[in-house]
């Protein structure tokens, strides 16, 4: 059973434990500015959005590298640079749609999330679980218990929501 990162920005308080392990697993150090998530602020709505790879079935990112640095793990389906094939071209930067493959200029190689081997530390250290690690098939189940929950909130018990 494949996994994936389930992000629910309404739980985010900005709070970057996430960008904080991430830094940490991944380069050793305590740095956002490292991480392969990011959470976006929108100061005028007074919004919190982390935001990372999604891990694409179509993988541009992958299918655009010359090399073939980028390849999918079996296990978690995460899509993998391998530093020593990459050239740090950065043509995977360009090809991924949603900005989440970034160059690190101290390395010279393209990084983006490879959800920990199977076990995101973003996930582990979100206290709010605005961030979860679920079954890949369902990660719209919050959202659909949340329609659940108001659709219900309006049923008379005949099948017809209530007259207002």
């Amino acid at each position: 059973m494949l996994k994936a990162l389930n992000i629910d920005p309404g739980k985010c308080t900005g709070c970057l434990q996430c960008e904080l392990a991430c830094s940490y697993e991944n380069e050793g150090l305590f740095n956002p500015a490292k991480s392969r998530i990011k959470v976006f602020n929108f100061h005028d709505q007074g919004r919190f959005v982390p935001y990372t790879c999604t891990q694409c079935d179509e993988a541009w990112c992958m299918h655009a590298c010359p090399v073939d640095a980028i390849t999918v793990n079996r296990a978690t389906g995460a899509k993998e640079v391998n530093d020593n094939l990459c050239v740090g071209c950065k043509v995977c930067t360009i090809a991924c749609p949603f900005g989440t493959v970034n160059y690190n200029s101290a390395t010279g190689k393209v990084i983006k999330c490879d959800l920990c081997g199977g076990d995101p530390e973003c996930a582990k250290a979100c206290p709010t679980d605005a961030i979860t690690y679920v079954d890949a098939d369902w990660t719209g189940l919050d959202k659909m218990r949340q329609w659940a929950a108001k659709t219900d909130a309006g049923n008379t018990g005949t099948g017809q929501q209530a007259a207002h």
